[in-house]
């Protein structure tokens, strides 16, 4: 079956299909947006996922890779909708437009609730973490995180250098009177953990909690943002979609 319209109709359903293109092209652009920021998300910041207490953080980015995966697949169906103008065709993409929008309003939601319980979070268990879990056996992961962590940020302990007095590893004969891992060193050569003087190793006010806090923070945001602010844009995609809808006459038999 095939759409008609009435005669003094058609320019405003031609306007609606414009519309409906044009969102369809920001919808593109929105979901390669959310796409890229998970996979970003996940990649840049996969060593340090093991750090963490909680797996909030993970969650609302793969929750963004699957949103906007689905985007891809809907841009393709909001086109033939529009071109075919049937309306099971556009009840199909109106359905597909409100499912993505739930799944990234989740994630912007779960990226705003982490973002507030964040800094506890990192000060209850970062700290224990790294003292008690840095190059033990089967700890492979987290040793990494720790190093990749005091390197890019240029810090050394989860508060201070000083933490490291408490550390499983510093206190073993494996340390080799190490004092602090070599990746608190400015310029690490073997051994150079050994001395802690401020000439040698990284001083940084507030540890590497605070640097780590500010980095997830500032990720967070974006999560929250992006997620919620495509998710807007879904809500007038919606509206032309309904109205397109509504003003498609079928045929009689």
């Amino acid at each position: 079956m095939s759409a008609v319209y009435k005669d003094e109709e058609d320019w405003l359903t031609v306007c609606l299909k414009y519309l409906l293109f044009v969102f369809n092209f920001l919808f593109w652009v929105g979901g390669a947006a959310v796409l890229g920021v998970g996979v970003w998300t996940l990649v840049e910041k996969s060593d340090y996922l093991s750090l963490l207490a909680s797996s909030t953080f993970a969650v609302s980015a793969y929750i963004l890779i699957l949103a906007g995966s689905l985007v891809v697949v809907t841009g393709f169906l909001g086109c033939c909708a529009i071109i075919r103008e049937q309306r099971s065709c556009l009840s199909t993409y109106f359905s597909c437009l409100l499912l993505i929008f739930m799944i990234e309003l989740v994630a912007g939601v779960l990226a705003y609730v982490y973002y507030q319980r964040l800094s506890g979070e990192l000060k209850q268990h970062l700290n224990q973490t790294m003292t008690e879990n840095y190059a033990q056996p089967g700890k492979e992961a987290i040793t990494l995180a720790v190093d990749r962590l005091q390197q890019d940020f240029k810090c050394c302990g989860s508060n201070n250098s000083h933490d490291w007095m408490l550390s499983v590893y510093i206190s073993s004969e494996r340390a080799e009177r190490r004092v602090v891992p070599d990746s608190c060193c400015k310029s690490i050569t073997p051994q150079c953990g050994r001395r802690d003087h401020p000439s040698n190793i990284y001083r940084v006010e507030g540890g590497c909690i605070t640097k780590l806090e500010q980095f997830l923070a500032d990720h967070l945001l974006v999560i929250g943002a992006v997620g919620i602010g495509v998710a807007c844009l879904q809500i007038c995609g919606m509206v032309f979609t309904c109205c397109l809808h509504k003003r498609i006459k079928m045929e009689p038999y």
